[in-house]
């Protein structure tokens, strides 16, 4: 299965149908509320402490945000998605939204933020989407800016999916060299279903902070989780053969208005819809051109063939 970063730009990528999984799919809505829960847990924030302001880095639909607003704090959430901040306006959830690229940094004071969380989002900053795009200079602006906008003594969690060691070498190192301490934490790394990356950052000394520990490193949890996952697979597994029923035709008109959708979306030029748009056509004009031409043809020959017997009579009984 290919990843996201694959296959477009987040932009485009995260359109209104793929935004729309976020606030109606309860799978996705279950993996994102978890992985923000364990964010705000590794952040360690003192029990009964509330009103800190927090940023969301790529928010999209707001679930990691309600996360924040049911801790009791407030928060303000960036997405370079706009479909999927639409979702998130649609929600009405309690934070402000802005639409950002952060591989441009934050455009917020020094110190603003008493913290920072990203669910699935750094990631997209190691991939090149355009000619002048850099994913080394983009990560150091990043957390540079990052760096800035946090203040001291705050921590920043980001959990991230990367593709490859050499990613999780390249973000982590550009972070440290912005400044922040800490490091990287893997919960349930001897899983292949249930592994998750943290970066764990810190805008202080690092000997005034401790590494929190990794879920899953002990043999139990690591069988009870991947139990769960494969019960999950399951489900969703005899979701999809329920699904494969409905699926819309391919070259009916409801496909074809959907290609075309999707193709606008892309900024691609596409025929305007008419009456016409995926109604089904007779045999093409050549076909019966040629049809035309080949009965016209057996009827010279067939005419040929009876001057040629009437030539013949005529000399036969001629010579007679």
């Amino acid at each position: 299965m290919s990843r996201p970063e694959h296959i477009a730009p987040p932009e485009i990528f995260y359109d209104e149908v793929e935004s729309k999984k976020y606030s109606s799919n309860s799978r996705i809505i279950e993996i994102q509320t978890k992985m923000s829960e364990r964010a705000y847990e590794l952040l360690a924030i003192p029990e009964g402490r509330e009103g800190l302001l927090l940023l969301d880095i790529g928010c999209g639909s707001g679930i990691s945000g309600d996360v924040i607003t049911d801790a009791g704090h407030h928060w303000i959430g960036c997405d370079i998605s706009p479909s999927m901040l639409d979702v998130a306006i649609d929600r009405e959830v309690e934070g402000d939204v802005m639409v950002r690229d952060i591989g441009q940094g934050f455009p917020f004071r020094p110190g603003t933020f008493d913290g920072a969380i990203s669910i699935s989002a750094i990631q997209w900053l190691c991939n090149a989407e355009k000619s002048h795009h850099n994913p080394r200079k983009r990560l150091l602006v990043f957390f540079q800016s990052l760096y800035q906008v946090l203040a001291r003594g705050a921590k920043a969690i980001l959990q991230f999916y990367p593709e490859n060691s050499a990613q999780i070498e390249m973000i982590t190192s550009s972070a440290l060299r912005c400044g922040f301490t800490g490091g990287l934490l893997v919960d349930f790394p001897n899983s292949t279903k249930a592994k998750k990356y943290f970066l764990v950052l810190f805008t202080g000394n690092n000997g005034l902070y401790s590494m929190p520990k990794a879920m899953g490193v002990n043999d139990d949890e690591m069988v009870e989780e991947d139990e769960r996952q494969e019960q999950v697979k399951i489900v969703n597994r005899n979701r999809e053969k329920g699904r494969k029923k409905d699926r819309v035709g391919v070259k009916s008109r409801e496909w074809i208005m959907q290609k075309k959708d999707r193709q606008r979306k892309q900024g691609k030029e596409v025929r305007p819809d008419t009456k016409f748009t995926g109604r089904s056509r007779g045999p093409k004009f050549v076909g019966k051109c040629a049809g035309f031409l080949l009965l016209r043809r057996i009827i010279k020959l067939h005419l040929k063939l009876k001057l040629k017997v009437e030539f013949i009579k005529c000399v036969y009984y001629g010579a007679k």
